[in-house]
């Protein structure tokens, strides 16, 4: 019966099949003899190629005084870093400043509020006069310092109103494109105006009298 015998068509394909494996076949040993095709192992981690870049992982201290010598040098590393940031801080370098601080803009409120002596930089002085005459016995001593507490107080705000108006209008003719808001400004001359001069960050890079 015919369909039980393979034909000539089939055996011709299987001839080509073999064929086409055969190569195959003979590369695969090839390769066998000499190396394996591709990579022959997974691809490292992330982690494990960083390791790699960074260099061999140093050994752990052999003993105590060692582990504290480690530590010490890392503790001062960090020391002179911080350091160094907030010296590059107190210049009024942008990088190191905060985001309030950073800007022409502020800067340049911070030398309208330096050059100038404010009221308001009584602030912590009177603070501390008012924490001291609460520890007097004396009643009158006591009335007295509230007396003068409340008059510095409205002096102060009259004259935080006052300068907030001022760094305001200043620096809208000197930054006519700047989108700080007028609240924003006045309050940042205000808190800058009630910290002693010694005390305010970044330092103040005018002196008094000085025309921004």
């Amino acid at each position: 019966m015919r369909f039980l015998r393979r034909s000539q068509t089939d055996d011709a394909e299987a001839t080509q099949s073999s064929a086409e494996v055969a190569p195959g076949l003979d590369d695969a040993k090839e390769h066998g003899r000499g190396r394996t095709p591709g990579k022959g192992r997974p691809t490292p981690k992330r982690r494990e190629a960083e390791g790699r870049r960074r260099g061999p992982v140093p050994p752990p201290p052999r003993s105590q005084r060692e582990a504290l010598r480690r530590t010490r040098g890392n503790k001062e590393e960090r020391r002179k870093a911080a350091a160094e940031r907030r010296e590059r801080m107190m210049a009024g370098d942008d990088r190191y400043l905060l985001p309030r601080d950073r800007g022409p803009v502020r800067a340049y409120v911070r030398d309208l509020v330096d050059s100038r002596r404010n009221l308001v930089g009584l602030f912590m002085p009177m603070a501390v006069l008012v924490f001291v005459a609460l520890l007097v016995p004396s009643v009158q001593v006591q009335q007295y310092a509230s007396i003068v507490v409340m008059f510095m107080m409205l002096a102060m705000i009259f004259e935080g109103i006052l300068l907030g108006r001022q760094v305001t209008k200043k620096v809208r003719q000197r930054f006519p494109d700047a989108t700080d808001r007028g609240l924003g400004l006045g309050w940042y001359a205000f808190t800058r105006a009630t910290q002693l001069r010694k005390l305010r960050v970044p330092r103040p890079r005018v002196t008094y009298g000085d025309q921004p």
